[in-house]
């Protein structure tokens, strides 16, 4: 698998890893002795704080992501503002995504105004405190302003669309639910820093007919089945485990880079920002990509191919395979942090996942949860090995247009 080889990406991180000190984000750097001794660390409570917040409700997975983005990129430029004071910076992260994530999820707001409180009554009262809830709040408030009408709200981004007609290679609603297509919308939202949402765009995916065609059915035919014989269970609890949302499973991801990768306050906010807004602006060009080609599912693929009664292991998501939004998912969170946190994690961490309970899966870096990723998607019946490996290459892209770009979000 070419595309997912370290040394092509290596040299790839190292091209826009100075973009990362133009946004204060320190590089692998270990922590202090200082920084251990803290008994509570404001940028983990609130980042928990967030993760709960975003849990509240159903909401698209890029809604999500986008209610992440603009609170820690408020919090980002609130802390940057006066990094020499502790007692400012806690004061300005809180009162930011607090400000924010109330405006954006209102259903949270109690549980957001208890945890402000926490965090306030134990910085002292003072001038930096006040000035740093000032800060935060203007600077949210100015954030969410800003992106109102960016076209990623649910009913924009899951906007109606009419199935095309039945054509080979053409996506249909697939089976059980045969639902309409989702994420639709997604391809005409305002993204962060992308100009446009086909800057990345991928070329075409194999014709039909070709070789590269007919091993892909083959492999997703053999391997995919709910019934399949060669799949081993190792295979299977792959693709349990990696079925659940990717903001979901990259959470407790990011949560170790943040934990034990950075420095500063104000670094710390900017790798959460920078992240999220990476991601945003992914999901919005993989919208791009497939409903630019409107490739079909392999349950259709399989079925018109001879097999009718063909069933994947997983119900397939309802909308095109080319390219996998997981894997785009993967392959941008992998870049982003390969390229602030540096390729491997300080220590081991850990995650779970909602689809598969009481499991869980350490890592020593970001690299190898992409290259589940990619098999996952194949040993679930859900897609097809190119558009598994097409959707890594087109995150990593627009990752790294995002790092390059990261000081533009702090002007």
């Amino acid at each position: 698998m070419a595309l997912l080889t370290r040394r092509g990406w290596r040299r790839g991180a190292a091209g826009i890893a100075a973009a990362a000190l133009t946004v204060g984000i320190s590089l692998a750097a270990p922590a202090t002795a200082a920084t251990a001794a803290i008994t509570i660390d404001t940028t983990l409570e609130w980042y928990d704080v967030t993760a709960t917040a975003v849990a509240t409700g159903t909401r698209p997975q890029v809604t999500s992501n986008r209610a992440w983005a603009i609170s820690w990129l408020a919090a980002a430029r609130a802390v940057r503002t006066a990094p020499a004071s502790p007692a400012y910076q806690d004061a300005a992260l809180a009162s930011a995504v607090h400000t924010a994530l109330s405006a954006l999820i209102p259903d949270a707001t109690p549980s957001l105004d208890a945890a402000l409180r926490t965090t306030l009554d134990r910085i002292p009262d003072g001038r930096a405190k006040d000035r740093g809830r000032a800060a935060g709040q203007r600077e949210a408030l100015s954030l969410v302003a800003e992106r109102s009408g960016d076209g990623l709200d649910p009913a924009s981004v899951n906007t109606p669309y009419p199935a095309p007609p039945a054509a080979p290679g053409i996506w249909q609603p697939t089976p059980p639910s045969f639902t309409a297509a989702q994420q639709a919308g997604n391809r005409f939202a305002t993204p962060f820093l992308l100009d446009r949402a086909d800057r990345y765009r991928l070329g075409p995916p194999p014709a039909l007919g070709s070789a590269r065609y007919r091993a892909d059915l083959a492999e997703v035919r053999a391997y995919g089945a709910a019934g399949s014989t060669v799949r081993t269970p190792q295979q299977t609890d792959t693709a349990t485990f990696w079925l659940g949302s990717s903001l979901t499973l990259y959470t407790g991801i990011l949560r170790a880079a943040l934990a034990q990768w950075t420095r500063s306050a104000a670094g710390r906010a900017s790798l959460v920002a920078v992240f999220h807004v990476a991601l945003v602006d992914t999901q919005i060009a993989t919208s791009d990509t497939k409903y630019a080609y409107l490739r079909w599912r392999p349950v259709t693929a399989i079925r018109a191919d001879g097999d009718p009664g063909w069933t994947p292991l997983h119900d397939t998501p309802a909308h095109p395979d080319y390219p996998s939004g997981h894997n785009t998912y993967a392959g941008a969170a992998e870049a982003v942090l390969t390229a602030l946190a540096g390729a491997r994690a300080r220590e081991a961490y850990a995650i779970t996942s909602p689809t598969q309970p009481g499991v869980t899966r350490t890592y020593t870096d970001w690299h190898r949860p992409t290259r589940e990723n990619v098999d996952a998607r194949v040993w679930s019946g859900i897609h097809t090995r190119t558009a598994d490996e097409a959707g890594v290459r087109l995150g990593r892209d627009v990752a790294a247009h995002a790092v390059r770009n990261a000081a533009r979000l702090f002007d």
